[in-house]
């Protein structure tokens, strides 16, 4: 699918401001892929389609987790964990794409997961760290982003963790699961 023909379906799905956002994370995506050795193509489809979902209704997006036998514990948490593996579901049966990796980077760019690929980092990490975010902690997590993608995933992820718990929030098992496998990853290339 062509760059331009993707914008224009996923401009529809999105509020203005979230589709400043989604270019930010296209830009951001593409320095990262070529920085790091992901593919810059699947970057810049999993970068413009990571949000697809997220202005569903919410019951929409608890329908779909049923009915096409997503995990079920995604129910059990907060509705913003929800928009990412219903949007990487809708994503193929709407929008046609049907590569696998770009679909996991889609599908795992809000929790992660224990063993991340690197395009599934940099989609994680650019979705963070685009130029529009504004938030503590984010430009230490943009600085390490040019020198380390291990560290900055994990320090993104570390700063997701504690925001939720400031706020009283149950925190997703793949979060978790994403912490302790960066945590061994930055390890092991030290």
């Amino acid at each position: 699918m062509e760059k331009k023909e993707a914008l224009s379906i996923v401009k529809k799905q999105l509020t203005e401001h979230r589709y400043i956002h989604t270019l930010g994370v296209l830009e951001t995506s593409l320095i990262l892929a070529n920085q790091y050795g992901a593919d810059p193509v699947k970057a810049e489809i999993a970068a413009i389609f990571h949000d697809y979902a997220k202005f569903r209704p919410k019951d929409e997006m608890r329908q779909i987790v049923i009915r096409e036998g997503l995990p079920g514990d995604l129910l059990l948490y907060s509705n913003e964990v929800l928009h990412a593996p219903v949007g990487a579901y809708l994503v193929k049966e709407e929008c046609g794409i049907q590569d696998k990796e770009v679909l996991n980077a889609i599908y795992y760019h809000t929790t992660g997961n224990g063993n991340m690929t690197i395009l599934e980092k940099v989609i994680f990490l650019a979705d963070y760290i685009e130029p529009n975010r504004q938030f503590p902690g984010v430009d230490d997590v943009r600085n390490t982003a040019e020198k380390d993608i291990n560290e900055a995933c994990l320090m993104a992820v570390r700063n997701t963790i504690q925001f939720l718990m400031k706020q009283n929030q149950k925190i997703y098992p793949l979060t978790l699961e994403t912490y302790n496998g960066l945590i061994e990853e930055v390890k092991k290339n030290k």
